[in-house]
């Protein structure tokens, strides 16, 4: 097979992908226009609160897409043992630390490019999780991430 013959590799998500998101995985809407509308620019949604586990990997996938990462915040009061920096493919990426509960994680690339994503808890049900993650990938969303994980959290059928 020469070189010609590769098929191009697509960048874009699968029309599915809200069926097959599950812990662990990251949904992002990373626009490349001046213009970004949306409250988020996607949504995380972690196995666990160990930020050493889960850090890692979202960092490395996220510096696929957005390049070399410079800052990461996060709020202290959702996770367990919070460094004050963290090397990603052969990088320091500084982790910032605040006592927001605001539900969300501010990537920094640069000096001012800031992408904001909404967090949804590790024990969230899968079809809340699909339904925040969705939602905050909207292009037109202007819903804070903490009311949304309240709003997909209300549609869910309590446990008997």
């Amino acid at each position: 097979m020469t070189g010609s013959d590769a098929r191009p590799v697509s960048r874009h998500l699968p029309s599915g992908v809200h069926e097959a998101v599950q812990p662990g995985c990251a949904l992002l809407r990373l626009e490349t226009t001046e213009s970004r509308e949306g409250v988020l620019d996607g949504a995380w949604w972690p196995r666990s609160r160990d930020i050493a586990a889960e850090l890692p990997a979202l960092l490395s996938a996220l510096t696929g897409h957005l390049g070399p990462l410079t800052r990461v915040g996060l709020d202290t009061t959702a996770w367990e043992g919070l460094p004050t920096r963290i090397v990603v493919d052969d990088r320091v990426v500084r982790i910032d630390s605040f006592a927001l509960g605001d539900d969300t994680v501010l990537i920094t690339r640069g000096e001012q490019d800031i992408f904001s994503l909404l967090v949804v808890p590790p024990d969230t049900a899968p079809e809340a999780a699909r339904a925040a993650m969705a939602q905050a990938v909207r292009a037109d969303n202007v819903t804070q991430a903490n009311q949304i994980l309240i709003d997909t959290r209300s549609a869910q059928v309590p446990p008997e």
